[in-house]
């Protein structure tokens, strides 16, 4: 298509996207108060190593720190900031779709049955890392960043500071999840190759670690590593299953 129908689809694509994202905004704000105290178990509890089944275990902590606001607006935005991102992960389903559409005109028939695992799985991918990071990498993160030598010091924690260190660990973590789909695309469509990944793995831990230093909410090395270190296992799973792909194609 010219350049001016190219743009014209990406504006129809990104209102539908944008229309749906502000349906679920209205609908949801209604349970920003729900979704807050489910954004406070991270603070409130911790996860637990055992040595019998399940082998994990949440444990609610004895002395959580309490949220505060710092400003007359501050407890507002912190609810229109958690709508948003609720509203975001509703949307996805659509705004996959749409994405969809968008590259499905430069694509054969047969490339075109691909819609239907691609919005499910991509789907999935964010979720998993969302939930990863909701469940795992944050109450491990707070436990120990607010119980780094703080025995002669009380933290204090605004609300839109803690929203916004969990908001965008959350979406980073979900962003990055889908790294082995978009391996297994490009692996597909003959971009890139497994030998290809495989050879520049020095390179991948090092944007890792970038990226990490790029996505995490404080710039310590801590919380760097805690993005950096599923960054490089979810390129090790990608060249796996780029492997698999990649023999799968040459035998058919």
């Amino acid at each position: 298509m010219p350049l001016i129908e190219h743009l014209a689809e990406l504006r129809k694509r990104l209102l539908i996207s944008f229309s749906f994202l502000g349906i679920a905004f209205v609908v949801l704000f209604r349970f920003s108060e729900h979704i807050f105290r489910l954004l406070i178990f991270p603070l409130k509890s911790e996860l637990k190593f055992v040595p019998v089944r399940p082998f994990i275990t949440i444990i609610e902590k004895q002395a959580a720190s309490s949220l505060v606001f710092l400003a007359p607006a501050e407890a507002f935005w912190m609810h229109m900031k958690v709508c948003m991102v609720a509203a975001l992960i509703v949307s996805l389903p659509v705004i996959f779709f749409q994405i969809w559409r968008f590259i499905s005109p430069g694509l054969v028939e047969k490339e075109k049955k691909y819609i239907v695992p691609f919005i499910f799985f991509s789907t999935a991918l964010f979720l998993i890392g969302a939930v990863f990071c909701f469940v795992i990498i944050l109450p491990f993160a707070m436990t120990f960043l607010l119980g780094y030598k703080t025995e002669n010091i009380t933290p204090m924690l605004s609300v839109g500071s803690y929203i916004d260190f969990c908001l965008k660990f959350i979406l980073a973590f979900g962003a990055i999840f889908e790294l082995p789909l978009v391996i297994l695309f490009l692996t597909r469509f003959g971009i890139i190759t497994p030998d290809t990944l495989a050879k520049h793995r020095r390179y991948a831990v090092l944007v890792a670690f970038i990226a990490g230093a790029i996505l995490t909410p404080t710039p310590d090395a801590f919380n760097q590593a805690l993005m950096a270190i599923p960054i490089i296992i979810l390129y090790e799973i990608g060249i796996l299953l780029s492997r698999i792909l990649y023999r799968r194609g040459k035998n058919a």
